[in-house]
């Protein structure tokens, strides 16, 4: 035991607590919030108390609900993982029946202080819930048929009712997100190679369906693929969004236009400015440099994260820090993607920058369940 280790297990135990947090992973989630908050200061014209504000007090809430996670057991949260997954597959349930629609889904449960979307809670119960399995679970018996199956069925039942909302992004998202966990706990990479062939043939019956009575996607999901593959074969409408994106991508240049200089979003050719296409406006008007510097804060975020689990003895700490580290780098990247036209559009919005209640909170608690199994590993 070193002297710094001895000196910290003198000090009572809640104080340490608060000295074993991750406060480098802190500091980072602060700094890519703060981004957030300058750009949804520049898209609302200067105006504070129209998206930054509120942005502002919403991410506070989440910073102590994150601490309030993270200073609990992390054997307690091991055992509310099956409660958890419960509870949000009877949310996404409710949403089909009673859910609030907007933009043509139906995807929030409308609570009056804030719209919630259980399908953000899905990304983080599945999580969990694997995570708790593995844990369980003999690590000989975890490339077995049978143990496989299961994990499957645990993510194809939200799956299904998120893509009747419908919402094939965090359909997508949830989908990865257990599979991350499940590679991580040491499933054969022969299963992958079979998904992922049936996924190549379920893409093409995708195609195949388009125009007949038994169609697997809505029209517009449809349009959005045409539009990811050639946005000007409808500049003005379908491939409007991503055309205007390629479009302030692209001028930023190396440093941008400089701080509230954006034209495109300044004169509202940019849409969803203050959510899905906020990275847009940041590369506009910081450019390369502001993009970059964004992106390895995200980096940085994951780096922690795996160094957390890889120093964990606990499976299911380890598990559920890298389970999320994974779904964390899905929002990101998808968002990112979608918007640079490497991926179609599909509504995922930029962790932690992007304008919105549901996600900001869902992933304060995510990383809260990365603190507690930083706090209480064993050492």
């Amino acid at each position: 035991m070193s002297y710094l280790e001895y000196n910290v297990k003198t000090v009572p135990s809640g104080l340490r607590k608060v000295l074993y947090v991750n406060w480098p992973l802190v500091l980072l989630l602060t700094a890519v919030a703060s981004a957030g908050f300058i750009m949804l200061y520049s898209v609302g014209g200067g105006n504070l108390d129209r998206w930054a504000e509120p942005q502002m007090k919403r991410f506070g809430a989440g910073l102590l609900l994150m601490f309030i996670v993270g200073f609990v057991p992390i054997w307690f949260w091991r055992n509310m993982s099956a409660l958890a997954y419960l509870v949000s597959l009877v949310l996404l349930l409710v949403v089909e029946f009673f859910g609030h629609v907007g933009m043509g889904a139906q995807r929030w449960i409308n609570l009056g202080f804030i719209m919630l979307q259980p399908s953000e809670l899905m990304k983080i119960s599945i999580v969990m819930l694997l995570a708790a399995y593995y844990d369980w679970l003999d690590v000989n018996k975890v490339s077995r048929p049978l143990w496989v199956l299961l994990p499957l069925v645990m993510i194809g039942a939200p799956v299904f009712l998120v893509l009747t909302q419908p919402d094939l992004g965090t359909a997508i998202q949830v989908t990865l997100g257990g599979a991350i966990v499940m590679f991580a706990a040491g499933v054969s990479w022969i299963y992958f190679g079979v998904v992922a062939a049936l996924g190549v043939g379920a893409v093409a019956i995708v195609f195949a369906s388009r125009g007949t009575t038994w169609q697997l996607l809505r029209d517009y999901q449809f349009r959005r693929i045409d539009t990811f593959l050639d946005p000007s074969t409808d500049p003005l409408g379908a491939g409007y969004h991503i055309t205007q994106a390629k479009i302030a991508l692209g001028s930023g240049g190396w440093a941008g236009k400089g701080f509230m200089q954006g034209t495109q979003s300044r004169l509202n050719f940019l849409p969803e400015k203050h959510t899905d296409f906020i990275f847009t406006t940041l590369a506009e008007e910081f450019g390369f440099l502001g993009a970059i510097s964004l992106l390895t804060l995200y980096v940085l975020i994951i780096g922690f994260c795996l160094v957390s689990a890889m120093n964990n003895k606990d499976r299911f700490a380890s598990l559920v820090t890298i389970g999320i580290a994974g779904t964390f780098f899905l929002f990101f990247s998808v968002n990112m993607a979608m918007v640079m036209g490497l991926a179609p559009v599909v509504g995922v919005p930029l962790p932690l920058v992007s304008y919105g209640g549901s996600a900001m909170m869902v992933l304060m608690v995510a990383f809260g369940l990365v603190q507690s199994a930083h706090i209480h590993k064993p050492r």
